[in-house]
């Protein structure tokens, strides 16, 4: 684990009594519910990355081939594998 580094972080009033009032509810320092805090908006905003590349991808694939699977075919697919059957993947069209 690379070691901690330290960040000067000004909050308004009102957010910085907000987190106190939240780190004392959960018996926790300021400065925990502020990594928590940080640590999950990273995470999500990675993944809403991620998400966005991909989708980029796809669309990139669209626009080279004209293959497409209609949103009910990946919905019923996608339906199938959460059940747990192990379904094909639908055809694409053109």
């Amino acid at each position: 684990m690379p070691s901690p580094s330290t960040t000067s972080l000004k909050l308004d009033a009102e957010i910085k009594h907000r987190v106190q009032r939240l780190a004392e509810a959960r018996n926790r320092s300021t400065h925990w519910v502020l990594r928590e805090a940080i640590g999950a908006y990273v995470e999500r905003e990675e993944q809403r990355e991620r998400l966005r590349q991909d989708a980029l991808t796809v669309w990139a694939h669209y626009q080279e081939t004209g293959l497409y699977s209609t949103a009910e075919e990946a919905d019923a697919w996608l339906a199938k594998l959460e059940a747990g059957e192990d379904a094909p993947i639908p055809e694409c069209h053109t």
